[in-house]
Parts: C-alpha cells; sequence; structure tokens
C-alpha cells in the first residue's frame, strides 16, 4: 500500500529576469508541471534530476513548507493541505543546507530545543537527543558548539534533527553534498539502517551511484516533469540499455567474436542474455585453442542512462527551468 501519493503537483513561482543594469520583468518559472508518483511504505524513493528539476519543491510540498498550486499529495492517510498538522507528526526533514541551527548552542541543545517544539518534555527531549547522537556517532562531540562542527557532522547533526519525532517518513534532500567520502559512506550507511527498521525515505541526490546503491525507485525529474519512474534496473531496460560482454581472446587462427587488434580478439557486446552469450565465447575459445585473457559481463550505470536521458530531452527543447 502507498505511504506516500502525489497526484498532479504543480507549482509555479514569479521572479525578476534582469533585461540590463536597470532593467527587469515578471517572469513566471513552472517548477513542477503535473507530478505524480507513489511510495510504498518501508520504500526509498529517490528523486534525480539537474538543478532546478524540480526535487527540492517537490520535497518542500511534502514537508507542508510550500502549498502546491494544482495538484494533491497524500502522507500516511493524512492530506498534506487540510491535515498538515498531522502530516507534520509523522514526516522529519533534512534539507541542504540546513540553516535551523544555533552556532552558539552545543549539538545536544539544538536537538533538546527541535525535541521540546515536537511537545518533548525537556527530560525527554534530551533523552532523545542523547540516543540520536549516538545513533549518528556524535556522542563525544554532544556539547561542542554547532558552529565547531565539520561539514560530516553538521550533515549528521541534521539527519539526528529530522529523527526527532521518530518519523514515519523521512525527506532527505541532498544529505551527502559537499561531504567528504567517510563522512558521505557514513550517512549511506545510516540511510540503509534507517530503511531497514522500516523509515519510508524520499531521498535526492546528484550522486547517481549512491541513488543507484540506496534506492527501491527513481524518478528521473526534469523541468518539472516526471521522465521515468521504477527500478533502476526496469528504468536501463525500459531506455535500451543492456548488459556489455567484454572479452579479450588470444588465438593464433581466426576467431567468430569480435575484432583483431594487436593480436588479440577483442568483443564488446550488448546483450539481453549476456551469460549465454559469454560461455558461447569460452567455449568457442577451448574449442579452437585459444585463450581467455579477459571475460566480464558489465552492467550499464544508472548515471549513463541518466546522462543519455537528460541530453536527448535537452535536445529536444524540454530544457530545466
Amino acid at each position: 500500500m502507498a505511504f506516500v501519493v502525489a497526484d498532479g503537483l504543480r507549482k509555479r513561482f514569479r521572479t525578476k529576469e534582469r533585461l540590463g543594469l536597470f532593467k527587469s520583468r515578471n517572469k513566471v518559472v513552472e517548477a513542477l508541471a503535473g507530478v505524480s508518483f507513489e511510495v510504498g511504505k518501508g520504500r526509498l524513493f529517490s528523486l534525480v534530476g539537474p538543478n532546478g528539476a524540480g526535487k527540492t519543491t517537490t520535497v518542500k510540498i511534502l514537508a507542508t513548507l510550500l502549498l502546491p498550486d494544482a495538484g494533491t499529495a497524500m502522507v500516511g492517510g493524512h492530506d498534506i493541505v487540510r491535515e498538515a498538522g498531522a502530516v507534520r507528526r509523522i514526516t522529519g526533514l533534512m534539507l541542504y543546507p540546513d540553516k535551523g541551527f544555533f552556532g552558539k548552542l552545543s549539538g545536544l541543545e539544538n536537538l533538546v530545543y527541535y525535541g521540546m517544539l515536537y511537545g518533548l518534555s525537556k527530560a525527554d527531549a534530551e533523552r532523545r537527543g542523547k540516543e540520536l547522537l549516538e545513533l549518528v556517532d556524535l556522542a563525544g562531540a554532544a556539547n561542542r558548539p554547532y558552529e565547531e562542527y565539520s561539514m560530516g557532522m553538521k550533515a549528521r547533526l541534521a539527519l539526528a534533527k529530522a529523527l526527532i519525532n521518530d518519523p514515519e517518513l523521512l525527506l532527505l534532500d541532498e544529505p551527502t553534498v559537499g561531504i567528504d567520502p567517510l563522512g558521505a559512506r557514513k550517512i549511506r550507511e545510516l540511510i540503509s539502517g534507517l530503511k531497514r527498521e522500516g523509515k519510508t525515505i524520499i531521498f535526492t541526490s546528484h550522486n547517481l551511484w549512491e541513488v543507484e546503491e540506496l534506492s527501491d525507485e527513481v524518478a528521473l525529474i526534469m523541468g518539472g516533469r516526471l521522465l521515468a519512474v521504477g527500478p533502476p534496473g526496469e528504468i536501463k531496460a525500459r531506455f535500451g540499455f543492456k548488459p556489455r560482454v567484454v572479452a579479450v581472446v588470444r588465438c593464433s587462427g581466426d576467431f567468430p567474436y569480435g575484432y583483431l587488434e594487436d593480436g588479440k580478439y577483442v568483443i564488446n557486446v550488448d546483450t539481453d542474455r549476456p551469460a549465454q552469450l559469454l560461455a558461447k565465447i569460452v567455449e568457442e575459445a577451448e574449442n579452437r585453442g585459444c585463450e581467455v585473457a579477459e571475460a566480464s559481463i558489465r552492467e550499464p550505470s544508472l548515471e549513463e542512462v541518466v546522462v543519455k536521458i537528460w541530453r536527448g530531452t535537452s535536445a529536444r527543447g524540454e530544457t530545466a527551468t
């Protein structure tokens, strides 16, 4: 059963377009143009798109920070407009950059503050804050001022803040951006653990490797429109991306596969049946007394697929706003 349902979400922003040093004109930017999707309970759903595609706008609408101009959305059976309070009680939000922390307060004091905003007593908020600092590996920095935290520490504290109310839905907007590889890995491990606990997670990122690693489903968004929604493997297949058989065979005579280069037969073939093709290549090499120097099956990456789709969409004039 779907825990999050977005149906025809639309959002426009009015802004100013500069025409020179002293002139400007009003401009309407369509951030979302009828976005619809569903996220099952306990699933991790990623929104992927270039800057300005509509990812953060979607997240903010689901978090009740923005009202849609049209369309509806439900979170845990609650309407995001008519039942915004109920939605907030079961939702945790991590935005980048998170400007909601007080620099002079410690990490723990910041969490206690937000826990009390959710209605916890000071004692309960402190207990919950300590639990979360332990979870995100910040217990040793609990009493350090927030302004002394590194980027990675700030990101982990932002994740802890998003969890302060023990939400059923987590909205994570670029949680690993600007963080060193070790810090980003720690965030990914935390997200994977939260998913195993049954949290429903909507995630945005420009790091397509981590999107592919973490996601049950991916939505490709550009110019406020969804181009594709589905599991990463399904999206690859839908757009014609197949596994590739890569092999190098040393053979003194002719070989029926690949092309001859520097005395070796090089094979690069995209196929729906990679295991069968690779088995045939190995069998043929054995029958002819040839040596298989290299043999592997390479799956197309989500990044390859997404870049090709974006380029094709941009070439047709459907650029992001």
